[in-house]
Formats: C-alpha cells, sequence, structure tokens
C-alpha cells in the first residue's frame, strides 16, 4: 500500500521577507499612524528607506507612489516626499490603506524587456511582408501623434502587440497583450504623470525605429537587442530624480 506524502505547509508571508512593494507601502503607512513620521515631515530618502528594509530603492519607489495615490504623502519635485495631514473624520493612514492590485511599473517593465526582446527576435525571422506593413502603421501613428498623449500610448501599444502578433504564436500575443493590460492600473499612469514627458515620447520614437528596421532587415539579433535597449531606457527614466 503506498504511503501517503503530505506536501510541506508553505511557510506563512514574513513582513521581513515580504518584498512586494503593497506590503512595504503598508509598513511606511503603519510608521505614519505611529507617529514616527509625522504630517509635514520630510519622508527619509529612497536609498535611506532602502536600507532600513533592506529592499531596493526601486521597490521603495512604487511603494512612494503607492503612498501618495492613498494621500499619505506628497512628492515635491526637487525638495523630496511630505507627509500628508490626513482629511479631518479620515481613518488612520494605516488602516485605511488598501493594498494596490498587480505588478509594480518596475517588475512589470523587467519582465517585458525579457520577454518582448526574446519575441521581437522571433518575429524577425517569422514575420510576413504583410505583418511589417501593420507594424509600420502603428509606427507612422505613433510619430502622427507624437503631442497627443493618449493616441500616442495607444499606437505604441498597438506597435507592440503587431510584433508579438507577427511570431505567427498566438500564446506570445496572449502574453503581451496582458503586460500591457498592467499599465492601466492607477500605480502606472501615476508613475507616468512624473516622468513621461514629450522628450521621454520623442526617444521612444527612435527606439521603435530601431526596432523596426531590425524586423525589415529580417536580423533577430539586432531587432532583440533594440527592444531591450528601448524598455531597458524606460526603466533607466522611471529611476531618476523625482520632478
Amino acid at each position: 500500500m503506498a504511503t501517503l506524502i503530505e506536501s510541506p505547509t508553505p511557510p506563512a508571508a514574513d513582513a521581513d521577507t515580504d518584498r512586494t512593494y503593497q506590503r512595504l507601502a503598508a509598513r511606511i503607512a503603519g510608521l505614519i499612524t505611529e507617529g514616527e513620521f509625522k504630517p509635514g515631515d520630510r519622508l527619509p530618502s529612497e536609498r535611506a528607506l532602502a536600507d532600513r528594509f533592506g529592499v531596493s530603492r526601486t521597490l521603495v519607489r512604487e511603494a512612494i507612489i503607492v503612498l501618495e495615490i492613498q494621500g499619505n504623502v506628497e512628492v515635491r519635485g526637487g525638495s523630496g516626499i511630505y507627509i500628508c495631514a490626513p482629511s479631518p473624520g479620515a481613518a488612520p493612514a494605516a488602516s485605511a490603506y488598501t493594498l494596490s492590485p498587480g505588478p509594480g511599473p518596475f517588475e512589470l517593465l523587467r519582465a517585458r524587456s525579457l520577454i518582448e526582446s526574446e519575441i521581437a527576435s522571433v518575429a524577425a525571422e517569422n514575420r510576413k511582408d504583410s505583418d511589417i506593413d501593420r507594424i509600420y502603421a502603428a509606427l507612422a501613428a505613433m510619430r502622427e501623434h507624437m503631442q497627443d498623449k493618449a493616441a500616442n500610448e495607444a499606437a505604441d501599444r498597438l506597435f507592440h502587440l503587431r510584433i508579438a502578433e507577427s511570431t505567427g504564436n498566438s500564446v506570445l500575443l496572449q502574453m503581451v497583450t496582458a503586460l500591457w493590460d498592467h499599465t492601466k492600473a492607477p500605480i502606472w499612469s501615476q508613475m507616468e504623470a512624473h516622468f513621461h514627458t514629450p522628450e521621454l515620447r520623442r526617444a521612444s520614437q527612435d527606439d521603435h525605429q530601431r526596432v523596426f528596421n531590425a524586423l525589415l532587415e529580417r536580423d533577430p539579433a539586432a531587432a532583440r537587442a533594440a527592444m531591450r535597449g528601448h524598455i531597458d531606457r524606460v526603466i533607466a527614466e522611471f529611476a531618476q530624480a523625482w520632478r
């Protein structure tokens, strides 16, 4: 008779090992409630908070964005992050805190860098001339709507979906669609409010042109490098000093 072996129960998430930006935001909100950080106080620097909690600076930035959405802090470009006074009758910061669902912007961008760069490589090998026409149409729409942020973003999304579509693999298209759907979350919109500029759109246009050229030339290595360079540059933009 076979012996039933029970799978070990996974340990509960520990506050010191849970490195999600949601949990970090909740911990900082708790310090506000406890009075360690008071209204009007300037929050310690991202580096200081990262050292204190044993996390990355990008994770701290994502947590700060959540706290900003919640109304717990105010980001003052070039000055710092300041604790906001609670609204009359509002619940304490920690008790009012609600977890923001989904991945953070940096986690999402890193995943896109890995996945979409390989997809671009496959697309360079498998694309048809009709795919090139559709990808170019999205690229042209991005250029046409350079001053219209919403229309430019829609064309940007379509450009990436068309590349995934050109691989001929429906699963890859579903993956890229799911990744881009995460950019509809409030934390992404708030991050973009700080760092998405017309200059960023122009730089992205140049990046996309390099990706397109590699696809046109059927050069998988160049397509991979161009897509990775594009997304990694966006990561670097979002990691810059607050504006």
